[in-house]
């Protein structure tokens, strides 16, 4: 390695992430996204402006790490009775988008632009992709990403991930390269991918969830990160060696660990590269926008870009209607899908190679693409008050699929599972977390669904659901849970309710003043039931024992309020009940002082 990599490495680091980090805040300032920030910033700094990063071909080889990452982390909110569910959607919304929009956009090419048929083709049916990598962000950060709404467009981008193999059989099948001749045929290509996606689910069920549960035993939480990591690298790394989608490999793997107990922690441990890499790809992509092409013929790319978005958000408008959406919904499905994707970069360059068109013609589409990638934030914030319903009968409204959390309880150990069993009684939609790997195989056996992870990490909270959740119990022991942590949380999921189990008064006392809406002493209740059934065998009246309980409670509630307002146990020894005769006559022995 020579003396200057680190040098340039550092140099290209700090131009790309600091215009990046003035761009996105003043875009997101803007209302107008993140995508447009990272693009404008790319191209900006770029070889085809200011000149200050170059060799955009090797950060975007990087960068599209991101787009795996991502849908790997899709693949762990999909588990296989979710996506068999969801076939209609796949095959029927996705197969009739992709073949109307490419049919529909290679008609205009061709009679418009005069390319032959052929060309007209290679060209119309990448475009008719849409970007995962934008269109996916949108749906989770507007918490879309679990109703009917988001499935639909999941379902869709799936779909076109699915495509890409036929697509580059198709653009091979039509290749004027002498030199394709001697390529895999197509159903060599389908042959290959039946075969990784098998080998993936079986490595996932006999090698990746042994090595978790291996880690969680250990305890050792970086380890994760790195298995997580591992385990989206080989997936990918298998399906580039055979030729095929990379994100595909990625999101196999992700769907095999969606019903496992790591699901929450992976997604925690894969989030941040996620994010960073997927920024890095849209300034890569920005940094490509070829502007002499755009210079030389702007009518044409802008012409062109408004085109490929007005046929999409049409055509997908339609096809929504077909499958009996909602207009406003059916519009906003179309308009969410109607910039070309990140795949077009990679059928542009095969079409190219191909030599259906040339050079310049995969440069000028390129750009089409990266212009509508652009527009997507501006048509979503224009059409806002037309895509959003008025206020009508909740009935009428697009609700959840209801697979979303109403509460997460942390901690399943004997006071957590009897939180849970009452909620699960009353058809509350409960989530399980606990660090504990020997209890969650044995909650198993019991068919107690129990995720694996530190439940008082904020971005694994985040992913188990908090943002949706009514309710968050904090059932674990030993007074893990500290009144910052408290605060954090209510600022982070504000509309949940915060309860806490906590081990005695002395924890009631520390988190009195934190945001949670209730404080339990874990064994209170019980020593409470256990007093009034001892009292009733020495033959006390239920009154006698009502009585008795109403004075111990009362007691208890005016000692505590003057212990949290003195900041000490001690003080408030009056109310504690030492003299028998105090009670009668509800009879017994009096209370000992006791830190419950």
């Amino acid at each position: 390695m020579t003396a200057d990599h680190p040098t340039t490495l550092l140099h290209d680091g700090f131009f790309l992430l600091g215009t990046a980090l003035v761009f996105v805040l003043l875009f997101r300032r803007l209302g107008l996204g993140a995508t447009l920030g990272y693009l404008l910033a790319g191209a900006l700094v770029g070889p085809q402006a200011l000149g200050l990063v170059g060799d955009p071909e090797q950060k975007i080889g990087i960068a599209e790490l991101g787009i795996t990452l991502l849908l790997f982390v899709v693949g762990l909110e999909l588990n296989p009775a979710r996506l068999w569910r969801m076939k209609r959607e796949i095959f029927g919304l996705g197969l009739l988008q992709v073949a109307a929009c490419g049919l529909a956009i290679a008609a205009v090419i061709w009679l418009a632009v005069g390319f032959t048929p052929e060309a007209a083709l290679a060209l119309g049916l990448p475009l008719a992709l849409s970007s995962t990598a934008q269109v996916l962000p949108m749906l989770q950060s507007s918490g879309r990403m679990r109703t009917p709404f988001g499935e639909r467009a999941f379902a869709i981008l799936l779909f076109q991930d699915l495509s890409i193999i036929p697509l580059i059989t198709i653009i091979a099948a039509m290749s004027r390269n002498p030199a394709d001749a001697g390529g895999p045929p197509g159903w060599l290509l389908v042959l290959y991918t039946v075969v990784a996606i098998g080998g993936l689910i079986a490595a996932g069920r006999f090698l990746i969830r042994p090595l978790f549960r291996l880690i969680g035993n250990l305890g050792e939480r970086e380890m994760f990160v790195v298995a997580a990591l591992f385990t989206v690298m080989a997936s990918a790394a298998l399906m580039e060696a055979l030729g095929l989608s990379t994100a595909l490999g990625a999101f196999v793997a992700g769907v095999m660990l969606a019903d496992s107990p790591y699901r929450h922690e992976l997604e925690a441990d894969v989030e941040p590269f996620r994010s960073i890499l997927l920024g890095l790809f849209f300034l890569a992509v920005g940094m490509m926008l070829n502007l002499h092409a755009i210079a030389d013929r702007p009518l044409f790319v802008l012409s062109m870009a408004l085109a490929l978005v007005a046929i999409k958000s049409l055509v997908i408008f339609a096809i929504g209607l077909m499958f009996r959406m909602k207009w406003r919904s059916a519009l906003a499905l179309g308009l969410l899908m109607s910039q070309g994707g990140e795949f077009g970069f990679v059928l542009f360059s095969q079409a190219s190679n191909a030599l259906l068109i040339a050079p310049e013609a995969a440069s000028l589409f390129g750009a089409v693409v990266t212009l509508s990638m652009a527009t997507t934030p501006f048509l979503m914030m224009a059409t806002a008050r037309i895509r959003n319903a008025p206020a009508v009968s909740a009935g009428e409204r697009e609700g959840p699929t209801g697979e979303g959390t109403s509460a997460l309880v942390v901690g399943y150990g004997r006071f957590g599972q009897t939180v849970a069993q009452m909620l699960l009684a009353s058809d509350v939609p409960v989530t399980l977390i606990d660090t504990d790997i020997q209890m969650i195989d044995t909650a198993g056996q019991f068919g107690a669904k129990v995720y694996f992870g530190d439940g008082t990490r904020l971005d694994l909270l985040r992913q188990a659901g908090a943002a949706d959740a009514e309710l968050i119990m904090f059932c674990i022991d030993r007074d893990q849970v500290s009144p910052d942590l408290l605060e954090a949380v209510h600022e982070a999921f504000p509309r949940a309710a915060i309860y806490v189990r906590t081990f005695d008064r002395r924890g009631v006392i520390r988190l009195k003043t934190s945001p949670a809406a209730g404080l339990v002493r874990e064994v209170m209740e019980s020593a409470i039931y256990m007093a009034r059934i001892a009292l009733e065998g020495l033959g006390h009246s239920l009154e006698d024992i009502d009585r008795a309980e109403d004075m111990y409670r009362a007691r208890d509630r005016e000692r505590l309020k003057k212990q949290i307002e003195a900041g000490d146990i001690r003080v408030a020894r009056e109310h504690i009940l030492t003299d028998p005769e105090r009670l009668r006559p509800a009879g017994g022995p009096g209370a000992t002082d006791d830190p419950e």
